[in-house]
């Protein structure tokens, strides 16, 4: 779909100059740009490759001379990944297939708002609710009674299991799947896991008589509020007896755990690959970077930094910053990994002062 500069300028309140009447179909680049895609030059750095591309008009920094640019028309934006997830969002085109497809299954007894789209091969199962305008992709499973708020986007492949319910234009990615049973297993005996937590490691571990693991069934369901992104692959766990519940506008990258019982506040984000054991309590706008986790019943303040690959496996207050394995305050870690590069270089110096005690003479 085409757009004028003049319209796009708008949909980010942002200022323009030049033709504004000039039409684009997407964006690009600036060393890809045909002549129908606006660049994407939001740096010095990017606008050096305008010249490789075709451009006619082109995203800007503030106060960027356009004109010696060679360019036709342009836009600035003072913020300019703020202006991209703008854009974006106004060039994406994500046709679904209107209305309910052939192959579908809808069960006696689902509710299905206005506009709702059902891709080929999903089921909505009996008592299931779907709210207006929500769109659902191809080989979707929604259980019985689980409930989806309107203008949802169901990707490929989603699953929505029993007790679920879901708030307002919430998206899930591919293959997601939310409400399925936490991992909770109990023994007969109190198990090498258990000793480990109670004596610190300081009991020895032995075979118990019976091993059986008994299941602990999931009961609660999940509770995911307003303005939730969930990426491909990541799942939320069913809480045992309480909902797990994720945060309005909290934002799930790909392949993310979260496990039963846990509560995600408002406003989070969680980077691919992060991990929040069961119980646990992730306060609003907390940050977890890629690979990081959360152990067991930890809680984790508001407005705190999980950086990459740390492990939290203690309470963390508000507004903290933590890093490394344990985590702990990142100044601190940071200290800490300098020493430890240091070291070697102490131990030489170290080393050779035992030596010239050692052999006084040595050096005559």
């Amino acid at each position: 779909m085409a757009h004028t500069i003049s319209e796009i300028a708008a949909a980010l309140g942002a200022e323009a100059a030049g033709d504004v009447s000039l039409t684009v179909t997407g964006a690009s680049e600036p060393a890809t740009a045909t002549a129908d895609q606006l660049a994407l030059a939001l740096s010095p750095a990017y606008a050096d490759r305008l010249p490789d591309g075709a451009a006619r008009a082109a995203v800007l920094w503030p106060g960027a001379d356009w004109q010696a640019l060679g360019l036709k028309a342009a836009i600035f934006a003072p913020r300019g990944r703020l202006a991209m997830a703008q854009l974006t969002q106004m060039l994406d085109d994500d046709p679904a297939e209107a209305g309910i497809h052939p192959t579908a299954i809808i069960s006696e007894g689902a509710t299905l708002g206005q506009g709702v789209s059902v891709g080929p091969f999903s089921i909505v199962g009996a008592g299931a609710q779907i709210g207006a305008g929500s769109r659902i992709g191809a080989h979707v499973t929604i259980a019985g009674a689980a409930a989806l708020g309107a203008n949802a986007r169901l990707h490929d492949g989603v699953r929505l299991c029993r007790n679920v319910t879901i708030g307002t234009n919430v998206i899930l990615h591919p293959n997601v799947v939310i409400g399925a049973d936490g991992f909770s297993f109990v023994t007969a005996e109190p198990s090498n896991v258990e000793r480990v937590k109670e004596t610190l490691g300081a009991a020895p571990l032995t075979a118990p008589d019976d091993p059986t693991h008994h299941r602990i069934h999931s009961l609660g369901g999940v509770v995911i509020g307003d303005d939730v992104e969930i990426g491909a692959n990541s799942t939320v766990d069913a809480g045992t007896i309480r909902p797990t519940r994720v945060g309005h506008g909290t934002k799930i990258d790909n392949l993310v755990q979260v496990g039963h019982n846990v509560v995600l506040g408002d406003h989070c984000l969680l980077a691919a690959q992060s991990a929040v054991a069961g119980s646990s309590v992730i306060g609003d706008r907390t940050v977890l970077g890629g690979k990081s986790g959360v152990a067991d019943n930890v809680t984790v303040g508001t407005d705190c930094v999980i950086t990459g690959a740390s492990i939290v496996l203690s309470n963390v207050p508000d507004g903290r910053v933590m890093m490394g394995f344990p985590a702990v305050k990142m100044q601190s870690h940071l200290d800490s990994y300098k020493a430890l590069r240091r070291l070697p270089r102490i131990l030489r110096d170290l080393a050779k002062r035992q030596n010239s005690v050692s052999n006084p003479g040595q050096s005559d």
